[in-house]
């Protein structure tokens, strides 16, 4: 199996699609099943973070097509950017990943303590269901792993 990024890989020779929640996006290898029902190994040759549109050549021949699964998140509204990036800041120390939308918003999968926590810290927060997409992180396309300090 080979991973191709949205617009990499030719749509005509989509044989199936596999929708995923963040997690499950983020592996090398692992048991899944197709949205028809087939079960299918991804075993990758590298870890890769799977987005909403790549393909998953398979070695038959043909092409999976990945959904990024709606889940449930946490939405923060901070007052301005300035207490965004100190909200960006306190996710970022205990390490979640968080998908930034624009100068007051940021997204983080559902987790009752940080919730809490946001709010705290002054946030506007509420639950919703949405697919997750994350930052990328700074040392390269996969944020996933360990990381030395």
């Amino acid at each position: 199996m080979a991973w191709h990024k949205v617009g990499d890989w030719p749509r005509e020779a989509e044989s199936g699609s596999v929708t995923l929640c963040y997690a499950d996006r983020s592996r090398r290898r692992g048991q899944m099943t197709t949205d028809s029902g087939e079960a299918l190994l991804l075993n990758l040759p590298r870890p890769v973070r799977l987005a909403d549109g790549d393909g998953l050549r398979l070695s038959e021949g043909g092409f999976i097509r990945v959904i990024a699964a709606a889940e449930l998140l946490l939405e923060t509204t901070a007052e301005d950017a300035k207490a965004l990036a100190r909200l960006a800041w306190h996710i970022g120390n205990r390490h979640v990943a968080a998908e930034i939308l624009d100068d007051r918003h940021l997204r983080i999968v559902f987790d009752s303590v940080l919730e809490s926590m946001l709010r705290q810290l002054g946030a506007t927060v509420h639950a919703l269901e949405a697919p997750f997409h994350p930052e990328g992180g700074a040392y390269g396309q996969v944020g996933i792993g360990g990381h030395a300090h």
